[in-house]
């Protein structure tokens, strides 16, 4: 269904598989925040892990596990994050569902699904990339993203966050790829990250990539490079760079919160979706 090699694959070949189905990345000159992206030769890597998402019904349990609850999650987020149900993640039609839908769930009006791979597969360096389309609406706040193994231990932000694509639906078809860290980070304001704006998000599907090593991250979309993090630049400590350990995956739609939250909720979007082709991860 999904072409996937064996060994070592050339991203190259990846670029010619993704159909007409995904659009290209436009570049503004607004916001000055907003950098026009910068084409970049793939890389020769192995693939290591990838979820090509083709068997119907609950994610594979051997691959992901849920993050559950209606605690806010720090963002002051409205929706119950729910374990292993189908209403709000499932696969379907080749694709990865992530759904938040608006419904009384102990506690909360809106449940929606935050899988991730915590304890079951964690990278140090390499590409991570996810082939996606995003919610549509007001109040939509998806996000592909990593934490650092040793967060559990020692707390955000010093086990380190990567965010490989965020989306706010009040601004919609502006992507963001940043990292936070103890001392660069949103609570102090000081974090580091780009924005690109896309066309389509929320009707076509793009891929969304870091790359990382040593001491570098760079940020992709459909493999065009717009953001790069060095190591030279924010320092070699740990509260600068806690990058030098495995990191996990999560993906997840978010409603409402802080962020996603700045212009209110729609109420009538809803159920909203992410529909994920696939994840890879080379090294």
């Amino acid at each position: 269904m999904k072409n996937v090699g064996s060994t070592i694959l050339m991203l190259v070949v990846m670029l010619a598989c993704k159909g007409p189905g995904v659009a290209s990345p436009v570049a503004t000159s607004a916001p000055a925040s907003t950098t026009s992206p910068v084409a970049t030769t793939p890389a020769v890597r192995t693939l290591v892990w990838a979820d090509e998402f083709d068997k119907p019904g609950l994610p594979d349990s051997t691959k992901w596990g849920y993050d559950v609850g209606g605690n806010g999650w720090g963002n002051k987020e409205l929706e119950y994050y729910t374990n292993k149900r189908t209403e709000n993640a499932r696969i379907e039609n080749g694709k990865l569902i992530i759904e938040a839908r608006k419904e009384a769930y102990k506690g909360s009006n809106y449940t929606s699904a935050r899988l991730l791979t915590k304890g079951i597969a964690e990278w140090k360096y390499g590409r991570v990339e996810a082939m996606a389309k995003l919610p549509k609406g007001v109040g939509t706040w998806p996000a592909i993203w990593m934490l650092g193994k040793k967060v559990a231990t020692t707390g955000w932000p010093l086990g380190g966050e990567i965010d490989i694509m965020e989306h706010v639906g009040f601004d919609e078809g502006v992507v963001h790829g940043t990292v936070h860290t103890e001392a660069y980070n949103h609570v102090k304001g000081t974090q580091k990250g780009k924005q690109i704006n896309v066309k389509n998000v929320t009707g076509d599907f793009h891929l969304y990539a870091i790359e990382w090593t040593a001491d570098q991250i760079d940020f992709f979309v459909d493999d065009q490079k717009y953001y790069s993090v060095q190591k030279a630049v924010l320092g070699n400590t740990e509260p600068q760079w806690p990058f030098d350990q495995p990191f996990f995956l999560i993906l997840n739609v978010a409603v409402g919160g802080g962020w996603g939250g700045q212009k209110g909720v729609d109420e009538s979007i809803w159920p909203q979706r992410m529909e994920v082709d696939y994840v890879r991860v080379y090294q």
